[in-house]
């Protein structure tokens, strides 16, 4: 059996163990379902999902577009709705491009499922701080999402990888590459989304640009289960906007992928950019402000 037939199967039991999960959930709670226009999640899902494939990132449009519709009572649902709303979209983005993309079967695996571990001991800090403080965490990493889509809107990360032709890591570049994904698969449930700091360091230890891909997006289908059961245990996100942006997603996901050949999307990235900058600068106001006010 190949390395990424079991990656396969390992991610299929996720998807299985994360939809008996949350679906279980919002049957039992199915009376909640009002909290939002399902529709507009859905919209929402659709085009954040579409662009992810096409290596945007989902955490930070995501919480964009929660942020500018008001969709969230409160911040603190944020981690929850993010990790939750995302997950089955992109699990079905990783099968994809696992079986497209050629890459070490030891390396892939491993970093896989140390973004996943470092998620779940994620998860269990982020659903007990409170929404002053998720404010100041989730405006910090919108903060360092959006330098991190200027770095690569601009090519700079690209540079790295220039010249790289391995599909491997080995020795003491696979240790810093497990640690490195394990750490930033507990970030990604504090909203820093793990596509580009994950390719910066992908390309710093020698793999080919391409193989950045299939890493990044197994990480995150692994993780994003993991991460989403102790939000789900807590009842800690909005029902109606995983719903909508789960189904919207997969949509979104699948048109990408069958239709979209080539879009230079540089300039809707600059776009995006913009926006994200502003939405960390609003909730990093009213964390900071709510602190002042708890010290006044």
């Amino acid at each position: 059996m190949s390395s990424k037939t079991i990656l396969q199967l390992l991610l299929a039991v996720l998807a299985i163990y994360f939809t008996v999960l949350w679906v279980g959930d919002l049957v039992r709670n199915r009376s909640k379902i009002k909290d939002g226009n399902i529709y507009v999640a859905g919209v929402i899902g659709f085009i954040v999902n579409f662009f992810d494939t096409l290596g945007i990132g989902s955490y930070a449009p995501t919480t964009m577009f929660l942020k500018l519709t008001k969709f969230l009572k409160s911040d603190k649902l944020l981690p929850g709705t993010l990790n939750i709303s995302c997950s089955i979209p992109v699990l079905f983005e990783a099968f994809l491009f696992i079986t497209s993309v050629k890459v070490g079967g030891v390396t892939l695996i491993s970093l896989v499922v140390a973004s996943a571990i470092g998620s779940f001991f994620g998860s269990k800090y982020m659903s007990k701080v409170d929404e002053r403080k998720i404010q100041i965490i989730m405006g910090s990493a919108l903060v360092i999402t959006a330098i991190l889509m200027i770095l690569q809107n601009t090519g700079f990360l690209a540079a790295l990888g220039n010249g790289n032709k391995a599909i491997a890591l080995t020795g003491w570049k696979l240790v810093v590459g497990i640690v490195g994904n394990l750490i930033l698969g507990a970030l990604m449930t504090a909203g820093i989304g793990l596509y580009a700091p994950c390719m910066a360091m992908i390309y710093l230890l020698g793999l080919t640009p391409i193989a950045a891909f299939p890493i990044m997006m197994a990480s995150c289908a692994a993780l994003m289960p993991v991460a989403s059961r102790e939000f789900i245990r807590k009842g800690e996100y909005n029902r109606t906007a995983t719903i909508g942006i789960t189904v919207g997603g997969i949509i979104g996901v699948y048109i990408a992928v069958r239709f979209v050949k080539s879009l230079d999307i540089k300039v809707l990235t600059w776009l995006v950019i913009i926006v994200i900058a502003y939405t960390a600068a609003t909730m990093l106001y009213q964390g900071l402000h709510k602190t002042k006010k708890v010290h006044a």
